[in-house]
This record gives C-alpha cells, sequence and structure tokens, in this order.
C-alpha cells in the first residue's frame, strides 16, 4: 500500500512538472526530482525512465549525483523568482511586512539555488 502511494505522489510530480514545462513561472526539475525520489521507492522501471530521459534525465542525475544545478537552470530559477516576486508586489499589492517576508524566502531559495556547485 505505501508503495502505491509512492507511485501515485511520482505520477502527481510527474504530472506537475509538465505543467510547469509549460508555464513560465511553475518550476519543472524540482517536480520531477521529487518524481524521480518518489519513483526511487515505488517503480525502479519509471525510476529509471525518469533518469533516462533525453531532455529532464541529464539534470536529474547531475542533481542526484553531485547536487548540481547548471548555469542556466540558475538563472532561469533567479531569473522566475525575480519575476515571480514582480508580479506578486504587482497582482497582491501587499504590505511592507508581507512583502519583506516574501522576499526573504525568496532571497534564500536564490541564494540555495546558487549555492549549489554548477556541471
Amino acid at each position: 500500500m505505501i508503495r502505491l502511494g509512492w507511485l501515485a505522489l511520482g505520477c502527481l510530480f510527474v504530472g506537475l512538472g509538465m505543467v510547469g514545462a509549460v508555464l513560465p513561472l511553475m518550476p519543472t526539475t524540482i517536480f520531477l526530482i521529487l518524481a524521480a525520489g518518489c519513483f526511487a521507492r515505488s517503480s525502479p522501471r519509471l525510476e529509471a525512465w525518469l533518469l533516462n530521459h533525453p531532455r529532464f534525465g541529464p539534470t536529474l542525475r547531475d542533481w542526484r549525483e553531485r547536487g548540481a544545478i547548471g548555469p542556466r537552470a540558475k538563472a532561469m530559477a533567479c531569473g522566475g523568482m525575480g519575476l515571480g516576486y514582480g508580479l506578486f508586489l504587482l497582482g497582491a499589492r501587499p504590505g511592507p511586512g508581507l512583502a519583506l517576508l516574501v522576499a526573504t524566502v525568496m532571497g534564500g531559495c536564490a541564494a540555495f539555488v546558487l549555492s549549489r556547485p554548477g556541471h
């Protein structure tokens, strides 16, 4: 039963990753990293499929083997966070406290992304 739960969660993350591949502000890679982790616990065949995928496999293998994020992915992730924050400010018009909180969280995420080794 637990294995089935991991499998379902992995499929959900693959679906979210595919949505992220076409929507500019939704991430792709993090969902596929989570999917690979779920498939490692439920389906070696689906895990292998994801890790050997021609488009996403190299990025997933880099992450798994070295915790690495390539320069292009770093730029896109940080650019997406900056764009998302700008849209948040324009659309939500938050107060200063919430704006600072969101900026701090996004800044922390960007710092983590930038701290990872490259290819």
